[in-house]
C-alpha cells in the first residue's frame, strides 16, 4: 500500500498543526509521498503567507518597502523552527531572499517562497527528504504541464530516498524560471504526485471532514458524504457545490486513484472517498449523493407551432453562442423549447438575443422568466427507483415552492428543477429533508 497527502494551508499554519500533521504520517507508514501548501491562518483575524508574498510584489512594484511584511513572514517561520526544534537556518535563507527582491525576482518565484519554506521545515521535521518542485514539476513555454518529464522526475525521488516531501504551488519553465500554478495549486501537485508514483489512495487533509450532502449554511448539520464517484462530484461542482476544482482531481482521475477527503483537526473521522465508479462505492440505502444549487438564470421559451424542434433549436442555440450566453439547461417539447442561462452571462445581451431569435426562428412567442434558481439533486441510483420524480415534485409543491422547470440529464445522475430564487433555500431544505435527512 502507497499513499500520497496533501495538507493545505490550515494544517501547516504554525507549530501545533505541524505536529498533528506529525501524527497522522507516523500512524500509517504507507503515507510516504507528502505535499505541503504555504502556511495558512491560525485565526480568523491571521493571514495567509501567499497573500503577504502578493502583497509584497505590490508593494515592490510601487517603490514601497515590504520590509515589514518580510520580518512577518520571517517570524512565522522562526516562531515554527524554535517551537518544534529544528534546525532550518531560516534567518540566513530570508536574507538571501531579500538580497534578491529588487533585482531578478519574478512575482512567482517570490510568492512561491511560501511553499518552499513551509516545506523544508516539514520535512525536517518528518524526516522526509525534502525535493523542490523546482527539481520535479515541470511546464512548457506555453504553461502546459509537462506530465511524463513530471511522473518520471516525482517517481525517480521516491525510488532514491524512500519518503519524499514536495512543496505545492510551483514548478520550473524550462528556462529555469519558478511557474507557480493557480490558487490551490497545492492540491494539483499533491494528484501529480499521486498519480506520478501510482500511489493506492491520495489523501487531501484540509479543515472539512469531507463534502456534506448539502450547504451547512442552509441545512442545518447536514449529513457527510462517505462515498461519491468522480462522476457525481462533477456534477455537484457544476451545480454550485463547494468541492475540489476538477483540475485538482483530473491527474488521479485518469489512473483509477480513489481520492480521501480528511480533516486534520478531525483525524479519527473517515471523511469523503472519491472512486472511480458506481461499482466502487459499494451499496448503501442512500440514492441521493448531495444536493446543490445556484441562484440567478434567466428562462427562454420559444414557442411556435409546427415547428421543426431540431432546425429552430440550433439557430437558437447558434444566437446564444453569438452573445457568449451559456445554456445550462435544455427542455425540449412538441412545439417549444426552454433554455436556462446565467443571467449574468446574458446581461445587457438578453435585448439583442431576443431580437435575433425572433428574426431568425420567427416563433408564435417568446416567453422570458428572470430571478430562478437551479436546484439539483445528484446520485447514481435514481433512474432505478420508480416514483422519484413524483416523490420530489410533490414535496416541493407541499412547501408552496413553484416548480418553473425541470431537467434530468442523459446520464440520470441528476434531477434539476428551476425555482423563483425567493424558493432556493425552501427548496435545498425540501429536498435534503424528503431525500436525505
Amino acid at each position: 500500500m502507497l499513499k500520497a497527502v496533501k495538507f493545505g494551508g490550515s494544517s501547516v499554519a504554525g507549530a501545533e498543526q505541524f505536529e498533528k500533521v506529525k501524527h497522522i504520517i507516523e500512524a500509517d507508514a504507507s503515507r510516504r509521498v507528502v505535499v505541503v501548501s504555504a502556511a495558512g491562518k491560525r485565526s480568523s483575524d491571521d493571514h495567509k503567507l501567499t497573500d503577504l508574498l502578493y502583497l509584497c510584489h505590490a508593494h515592490l512594484t510601487y517603490g514601497v518597502s515590504c520590509d515589514e511584511i518580510m520580518d512577518t513572514i520571517e517570524q512565522r517561520f522562526v516562531q515554527i523552527r524554535d517551537a518544534l526544534g529544528l534546525s532550518l537556518d531560516v534567518e540566513g535563507e530570508m536574507a538571501r531572499l531579500r538580497g534578491r527582491l529588487n533585482r531578478d525576482m519574478s512575482v512567482d518565484e517570490l510568492v512561491s517562497r511560501g511553499e518552499y519554506f513551509t516545506a523544508r521545515l516539514m520535512a525536517e521535521y518528518l524526516g522526509f527528504a525534502f525535493i523542490d518542485a523546482a527539481d520535479c514539476v515541470f511546464f512548457g513555454y506555453d504553461g502546459q504541464l509537462d506530465r511524463e518529464r513530471t511522473d518520471r522526475a516525482v517517481a525517480d525521488a521516491l525510488q532514491a530516498n524512500g519518503k519524499i516531501l514536495l512543496p505545492g504551488f510551483y514548478g520550473r519553465l524550462p528556462n529555469g524560471k519558478v511557474k507557480v500554478m493557480s490558487r490551490g495549486g497545492s492540491d494539483i501537485t499533491g494528484a501529480l504526485a499521486a498519480a506520478a508514483v501510482g500511489a493506492d489512495v491520495y489523501e487531501n487533509w484540509t479543515d472539512v471532514s469531507g463534502i456534506l450532502m448539502a450547504d451547512p449554511r442552509i441545512v442545518d448539520n447536514p449529513r457527510p458524504i462517505e462515498k461519491i464517484t468522480y462522476a457525481e462530484l462533477r456534477e455537484l461542482a457544476f451545480m454550485g457545490a463547494s468541492v475540489m476544482h476538477e483540475e485538482s482531481i483530473q491527474p488521479v482521475k485518469e489512473k483509477g486513484i480513489a481520492l480521501n477527503i480528511r480533516n486534520t483537526n478531525r483525524p479519527e473521522d473517515p471523511g469523503t472517498m472519491i472512486v472511480g465508479d458506481a461499482e466502487d462505492r459499494g451499496e448503501d440505502d442512500r440514492f441521493i449523493t448531495g444536493i446543490a444549487g445556484k441562484r440567478n438564470f434567466t428562462i427562454l421559451t420559444v414557442s411556435k407551432h409546427n415547428m421543426n424542434a431540431n432546425h429552430t433549436l440550433c439557430q437558437a442555440l447558434e444566437i446564444m453562442d453569438r452573445y457568449h450566453a451559456p445554456v445550462e439547461h435544455i427542455s425540449l417539447g412538441m412545439d417549444s423549447f426552454a433554455l436556462v442561462s446565467g443571467s449574468a452571462a446574458m446581461g445587457d445581451a438578453l435585448y439583442d438575443v431576443l431580437a435575433d431569435i425572433r428574426k431568425t426562428c420567427r416563433p408564435d412567442d417568446i416567453r422570458v422568466q428572470d430571478d430562478i434558481a437551479l436546484v439539483a439533486a445528484v446520485g447514481r441510483k435514481m433512474s432505478s427507483r420508480p416514483g422519484v420524480s413524483g416523490r420530489l415534485f410533490r414535496a416541493l409543491g407541499e412547501s408552496g415552492v413553484n416548480i418553473r422547470t425541470i431537467a434530468q440529464g442523459a446520464d440520470e445522475l441528476a434531477i434539476t428543477v428551476g425555482v423563483d430564487n425567493k424558493d432556493f433555500e425552501t427548496a435545498i431544505r425540501v429536498m435534503y429533508n424528503g431525500f436525505a435527512g
